[in-house]
């Protein structure tokens, strides 16, 4: 079972007011989370893949770069080269009518997803984005993420026009995610749509027989690894693990998250000595979705992985 260990990499400003004056210190702490402790952002991140010989996959997200310089951007895909990472396109077009330079027509109104855009913008949104990563060193660019996985049949058409045949926007947990093809996909399987391979996230039944995307920052270690061998028992072909950049960080400061970094060294970990069941793969090695395959089980997590899940979310408040 190929498993895909993915990061969406995003720089905020946790609100729209003061962009330039906040944007600093947001930079510094989304890309590096510099403290005492050690840069515990996207270093860290990067440092912890390598120790165990593993594969990732960097969804960054260009437009923030739009607004603030392209050397910003140029620094976040150098630094995930460098360290022998893959750099992929994700998007979050809210960042879109604060560029001055007008992308699309219709760049008055903040929008936030990428499903409220139509066909046309979405094609410019995400040819601009293609532009900027492959002008940061990024090449190729073959995969796409939308932001907040904001995805409908549109993006997929615009990710065709672009020359962009692989996706992985579609999270069944989230309502926005494929609002309009919900009637004929269950958004757990691979499909093929308007010429794109698209690999959904993973989502599991926890110990609880609740849904639950395979997220690091959501879920305890054992909770993953008892869905992937769950999966891979079951026949799954593919497991997609979803992270973000700042997953390491303590919410809105730059400390490190022991809690979360001790589970994504523990993931890390397990994969490094499972690469021969469970290698960490590009989506380029994945097997191509000419038809919807057969619907399998969803994957399951025990009780006690869930149980153990809750009891560190007591710790981190606590």
């Amino acid at each position: 079972m190929k498993v895909l260990l993915t990061f969406d990499v995003e720089v905020w400003c946790n609100g729209w007011n003061a962009l330039d004056q906040v944007f600093p210190s947001s930079f510094e702490r989304y890309v590096y989370g510099r403290s005492a402790q050690g840069d515990y952002a996207l270093p860290k991140t990067l440092e912890i893949l390598n120790q165990h010989g593993l594969h990732g996959v960097f969804f960054v997200e260009p437009l923030f770069a739009a607004r603030f310089g392209q050397q910003y951007l140029d620094t976040i895909v150098q630094m995930i080269l460098a360290a022998g990472q893959e750099v992929q396109l994700h998007l979050h077009p809210e960042w879109t009518d604060e560029i001055t330079t007008a992308l699309i027509p219709n760049n008055q109104v903040k929008r936030q997803h990428l499903s409220y855009y139509d066909l046309d913008e979405q094609t410019a949104l995400i040819a601009h984005g293609k532009k900027m990563l492959l002008e940061a060193g990024a090449e190729p660019i073959t995969t796409f993420r939308a932001g907040s996985f904001a995805a409908n049949r549109d993006t997929f058409l615009a990710l065709q026009r672009n020359g962009i045949h692989l996706d992985s926007s579609l999270n069944r947990f989230y309502p926005i995610s494929g609002m309009d093809m919900r009637d004929t996909h269950n958004l757990l399987s691979p499909l093929f749509i308007s010429g794109v391979h698209s690999y959904p996230v993973t989502v599991f039944r926890d110990g609880f027989g609740r849904e639950k995307p395979a997220q690091v920052s959501g879920c305890s270690f054992t909770e993953l690894r008892s869905a992937m061998l769950n999966g891979w028992h079951g026949g799954q072909e593919m497991f997609v693990i979803v992270s973000h950049n700042f997953e390491l960080l303590k919410p809105d400061s730059a400390l490190p998250d022991a809690i979360v970094v001790r589970r994504f060294e523990q993931l890390c970990a397990f994969l490094g000595a499972q690469q021969q069941r469970l290698p960490t793969v590009s989506y380029r090695d994945c097997k191509p979705v000419l038809t919807e395959p057969p619907r399998l089980a969803m994957p399951r997590a025990s009780t006690l992985a869930t149980t153990r899940r809750y009891a560190e979310q007591l710790l981190r408040r606590l």
